[in-house]
């Protein structure tokens, strides 16, 4: 078909509006799940972890912290795989990926010298579970490397989430930031009959392009395949597949507001995809030597419309009392208007946590 043609802004427009970053806020966690797709989740809490800060910069003052565990928990609206909560809705797909998985030779390897040691910890959890993995003995054969420093050398943690991605264990809550384990059948009911390995992943890659808007077709940042239709967006030499329902609602504007981001908000996931629809270069500098950060250790990006303005360089106190900015970057000049809005933005987020603002005037 022939390709849509889009201008800058409508792209940015579709962007936004994808991601539910414009005045018209969503109601509650799981109706930002199902749009999104993933909420990421983080232990990083400079400000507080990324799993309620991105609820937050969508719905505001109508979200608080306990509606996402009750989301998961209790409702089972929500599940939570592989470092991010996901909306039921997207479980059965998923699950048909889980069980067909292909693994790394290494992987596979480890798994076949650790064959009574994956056969003990199913056992545990089966009679025993939910458990944390503290509570599930260790009895690996062969330990596996740790070039990546993840992992301590208890290998039950690494068992665990190699099966949590192939669909034999599944997250059921949390202790605190501990996981709770259980065997998948018990945890998401009986394996789902419907598409195969490759319609399931089809049918995944336009979810994600929902949450997208639009992204570059085939790319590995965005991970939408040929999903949805063809697109050219003014300017960019790239080929871009377009969320048709997002088309629908392109006149519709609701207008714009400001928006702080959580450097793990998917928002900002497909870095090539800022660069070209935003004209905007981010860099977490979480892991830059001190000396040579430019904008700070954790610094949450400022969107304000379509345009991102500036970043936001702030920490929550250890006594949880005061919210201290230690910088407000501007990227471009800002206009009066602008100033205020951040400014309130950054106000209303201490209030949410209780926290005095430091250090914005």
């Amino acid at each position: 078909m022939e390709p849509h043609r889009l201008t800058r802004e409508q792209a940015r427009r579709i962007i936004v509006r994808a991601q539910l970053l414009e005045a018209d806020r969503p109601g509650d966690v799981v109706e930002v799940a199902e749009q999104i797709g993933t909420i990421k989740i983080d232990p990083t809490a400079v400000i507080v972890p990324s799993e309620q800060t991105i609820p937050w910069t969508r719905i505001g003052w109508g979200y608080e912290p306990g509606q996402l565990t009750k989301a998961v928990e209790n409702d089972r609206q929500l599940f939570e795989y592989a470092g991010g909560f996901y909306p039921a809705s997207m479980l059965s797909l998923m699950r048909v990926r889980m069980r067909e998985r292909p693994v790394r030779e290494s992987t596979a390897a480890w798994l076949e010298a650790n064959a009574a040691f994956r056969s003990d910890l199913l056992a545990r959890l089966r009679a025993d579970g939910p458990l944390l993995a503290a509570d599930i003995p260790d009895t690996a054969a062969v330990p596996a490397g740790n070039d990546s420093g993840w992992y301590s050398d208890n290998q039950v943690p690494r068992m665990l989430d190699l099966l949590e991605r192939l669909g034999e264990v599944a997250v059921v809550g949390r202790a605190g930031r501990l996981r709770r384990w259980d065997i998948a059948e018990r945890a998401r009911g009986p394996e789902p009959k419907g598409p195969g390995y490759d319609e399931a992943g089809s049918l995944l890659d336009e979810r994600r392009l929902q949450g997208a808007g639009l992204a570059r077709q085939k790319s590995s940042w965005s991970g939408v395949g040929m999903a949805g239709e063809p697109a050219v967006v003014e300017g960019s030499a790239w080929k871009w597949r377009v969320d048709p329902r997002a088309l629908e609602t392109l006149d519709d504007d609701p207008g714009g507001r400001v928006a702080i981001l959580s450097p793990y908000d998917g928002m900002l996931v497909d870095r090539p995809r800022l660069v070209e629809a935003f004209d905007f270069t981010y860099k977490l500098e979480q892991f830059v030597p001190k000396p040579q950060r430019v904008y700070g250790y954790f610094a949450h990006p400022i969107l304000c419309g379509d345009r991102f303005i500036g970043l936001l360089d702030a920490a929550l106190d250890k006594p949880k009392e005061h919210l201290v900015v230690t910088a407000v970057h501007e990227l471009v000049p800002w206009e009066a208007e602008e100033h205020e809005m951040v400014a309130a933005e950054i106000r209303d987020l201490g209030e949410w946590l209780g926290a005095t603002v430091r250090g914005l005037d």
